[in-house]
């Protein structure tokens, strides 16, 4: 236990509810002894504003509904809610402020500057890439995205540290975001999101005529769940998956009519649910033989280096991913078993990677006590000071 508990504020702008990489970085510094308040963004308000989970407190500003995946509503609802819980810390200041992804870092820098406060800036994924995502080929967005991104390396210079989410493997080909930030001239320590438990369930057999595919995350485009309609349908009829799709987002409703479509037309059996507790997580992935986490490459962060957390909570369960190659989350899913890696928008090999992978009990070897190591020796030395 540390001589001294150290209060940390981190900042998130969803609601956590829940949000597994945070909710594990909390977990970790308060199980080292740490006072620990997640500021978190309810941006739907469908959260309790308060709220406790082992040990760490959550607060959800509720300021009005927010959209995902907006323009101005959701830059004016993320303006006021950096607003908002910069008031809040002003007022009570903490010892060390831990940003979860770019878009709360002008709350860490104004803090630093006014009040001497260190900053962690842990990088989950290419933040501004994702304004581009509706769509790729506005100039207004692609010039908004470059703005995006200058902002958010003006400001990670001046971070006391920085965590991100994937590295280059060892002898490997493929960059992850390390490689991003270290082009920009920025150090980071890589801790990649393996779940804290893992639940291997006995060996499966390729035989049984029950079978499921699943997808269980956010649902940010259609054109994912089209090309695994289209895998699935390359089948024989009496040898065809269920699909599971569980998740929230801004498609989520589009995909749910193109899965029942299909079932109403006799093609395929299928489930569609929303936003899922970690308690549901784990009752749908058990139902599972596959999981499907295949993306379309012109996201930005794909190629350069996203890693699924569905692929790791997957392989924690036993259950194999079908992710995309020619990169980094293709190349570490074949390196460590956990997966098979195709081609973006190849359905027959989609089809065929379904079939290998039926009936396979993978098993992740690297758990998260390696990434717990990674994340302490960042965060730690900044809370002894």
């Amino acid at each position: 236990m540390p001589s001294v508990m150290a209060k940390v504020a981190m900042v998130v702008s969803n609601s956590c509810a829940p949000d597994p990489r945070v909710l594990r970085s909390a977990f970790w510094l308060v199980e080292a002894g740490h006072q620990v308040t997640i500021h978190a963004f309810d941006r739907l308000q469908l959260n309790s504003k308060s709220e406790s989970i082992d040990g760490a407190r959550i607060m959800r500003y509720h300021l009005g509904v927010t959209p995902y995946g907006g323009m101005s509503k959701t830059i004016r609802g993320i303006l006021q809610f950096t607003k908002r819980v910069k008031a809040t810390l002003i007022h009570s200041p903490p010892d060390l402020i831990y940003c979860h992804d770019a878009d709360t870092l002008s709350i860490a820098v104004a803090m630093k500057k006014s009040h001497s406060i260190p900053f962690i800036f842990d990088m989950h994924d290419l933040h501004h890439s994702w304004i581009r995502m509706p769509s790729p080929d506005s100039i207004i967005r692609k010039l908004l995205s470059l703005k995006m991104e200058s902002t958010m390396l003006r400001r990670a210079k001046v971070a006391d540290a920085i965590i991100t989410t994937s590295g280059k493997i060892s002898n490997g080909q493929h960059d992850g975001f390390e490689q991003y930030l270290k082009s920009k001239g920025l150090d980071c320590i890589v801790v990649e999101n393996r779940p804290l438990e893992m639940s291997i369930p006995e060996n499966k057999s390729s035989q049984q005529e029950q079978w499921t595919i699943g997808y269980l995350g956010r649902v940010r485009e259609v054109k994912t769940f089209t090309l695994l309609l289209q895998a699935v349908k390359l089948i024989a009829v009496n040898k065809r998956p269920k699909v599971i799709i569980a998740g929230d987002g801004i498609r989520a409703d589009e995909v749910r009519q193109l899965m029942m479509d299909a079932v109403e037309s006799g093609d395929i059996e299928a489930e569609v649910s929303g936003a899922f507790t970690p308690v549901q997580f784990q009752q749908l992935v058990k139902q599972l033989d596959v999981m499907f986490a295949v993306y379309p490459p012109q996201r930005g962060n794909i190629l350069q280096g996203a890693l699924p957390v569905k692929m790791f909570d997957a392989a924690a369960n036993g259950i194999p991913s079908i992710v995309n190659s020619d990169c980094l989350m293709g190349e570490l899913a074949e390196s460590e078993g956990i997966g098979k890696a195709v081609v973006w928008d190849d359905a027959i090999a989609i089809s065929n990677a379904m079939l290998e992978l039926r009936g396979t009990t993978v098993e992740l070897k690297i758990s998260s006590q390696r990434e717990k190591k990674r994340f302490l020796s960042a965060v730690l030395p900044l809370l002894d000071d």
